[in-house]
Formats: C-alpha cells, sequence, structure tokens
C-alpha cells in the first residue's frame, strides 16, 4: 500500500525533506512507516499522526494515508499566522455580553534565552491538525471553566526579537475564571499542540521542545 508521511521541525531537517512517499506491505503498522524512513531510533517524546489526528504505533494503515511524525511539541494557537499578530483584534474575537472580564496573554520573543544571545525565533506548524488540535483545547476550557469564548493566534516563520510570537484571549463571567483558563491555555497548548520553536542564536540553533 501507499502512503504519504509528513516530517517536522528537526526531523525534517534530518530527513532532508519535509514529505516523503512510501509502498508499504499491507498490515503494516504506524512503527513500520517510521522504520522505513531509515533515521533510526525514535526519538524520546516522539508521537504518531494518522490522517490528522493521533494514533500509537501499532495502529495499522491503510492506502492513501497520510501519517505524521510529530517531535515534542511547543507553542501553541487557535489561528496560525504568518505575520504580525493584532493582540486588540485577538481580544476582539471573545467579546460577549454575558463576560465581566477578559484575559488576555502576549507572548514576545526575549534577547537572552537560557544564558544565550538570541538572534530570533522560527515557529513551524503541522498546519490542519494543529488548528484542530486547538479548537479541542478551547472547547475543553470553555466546559471546565464556563467560559463565554477562546481566542488564539500563534506566529508561524521567522519572529523578530520584541514582536509577539502569541496571543490568547478568554472571556468569562467572572475574573477568576477568566484568568484561570488563560493560564491554563498556554500550558496546554505547549503540551498537546503540533508546533515547534527554532531558536536562531550567536553561535548556532537548537529546535526546542515539548514545554519550551
Amino acid at each position: 500500500m501507499h502512503i504519504v508521511v509528513k516530517l517536522f521541525a528537526g526531523l525534517r531537517e534530518q530527513a532532508r525533506t519535509g514529505e516523503r512517499e512510501l509502498d508499504l506491505p499491507a498490515g503494516a503498522r504506524v512503527g513500520d512507516a517510521w522504520d522505513a524512513l531509515g533515521l533510526g531510533a525514535a526519538p524520546a517524546g516522539l508521537l504518531y499522526a494518522v490522517n490528522k489526528a493521533y494514533a500509537p504505533a501499532d495502529r495499522e494503515l491503510a492506502e492513501g494515508d497520510e501519517v505524521a511524525f510529530v517531535p515534542p511539541v511547543s507553542g501553541g494557537g487557535f489561528r496560525l499566522v504568518d505575520g504580525p499578530l493584532d493582540a486588540e483584534a485577538v481580544a476582539a474575537e471573545v467579546a460577549d455580553e454575558r463576560a465581566g472580564a477578559v484575559a488576555t496573554f502576549t507572548g514576545t520573543v526575549r534577547r537572552h534565552s537560557r544564558g544565550r544571545e538570541v538572534l530570533h525565533l522560527e515557529y513551524e506548524a503541522y498546519a490542519g491538525m494543529a488548528e484542530t488540535v486547538m479548537a479541542e483545547i478551547a472547547a475543553q476550557l470553555e466546559a471546565r471553566h464556563e467560559l463565554c469564548a477562546v481566542a488564539i493566534a500563534h506566529r508561524v516563520g521567522r519572529v523578530e526579537i520584541g514582536e509577539t510570537s502569541v496571543v490568547i484571549a478568554v472571556s468569562a463571567p467572572h475574573r477568576a475564571a477568566a484568568l484561570a483558563a488563560c493560564a491554563e491555555a498556554i500550558d496546554t497548548l505547549k503540551e498537546r499542540v503540533p508546533l515547534w520553536k527554532k531558536e536562531v542564536y550567536e553561535g548556532g540553533e537548537e529546535w526546542l521542545g515539548r514545554g519550551s
């Protein structure tokens, strides 16, 4: 059977391509597709997706499946934007007459990180799946905290020092719920959404993984 494999961030650079087509025997599983790439042992924290939904390594594949190998994720966003973000516009998306509070979080690119001088960041996302996972997270937050609305925008591509990389806005009847959900949103996005960050610094560069 014929499948398409998607690779991202450090895996894409290791394979020197973001997409490969593979012919596998009937009954092959996700783990067999990884082995067929010839990239060595699977890295710690590697996740798998079939047709833009997370799947286990023993998931059986079918003709025409799209398989993604997802390195530990970093960052997040409800909408991916290749260009400057407008925090006020994101906040306006959650306006609701039921709301007594709107909490916002704006993430910016800092000059120094982990003892190094950063030149710029580069973000890469698995478009399509990223937005789907973001929507699931937003729905869970809305139900758990009884929110009015959630809006998130995240940059992709190159982001310079001082520029905004992510904006989260949450509206709720009460401020405690809005603040708690806003904090939970950024933490959850960093763990679950397939979006990666490359830190380009003086003398080198590095893809950063989950929670960075």
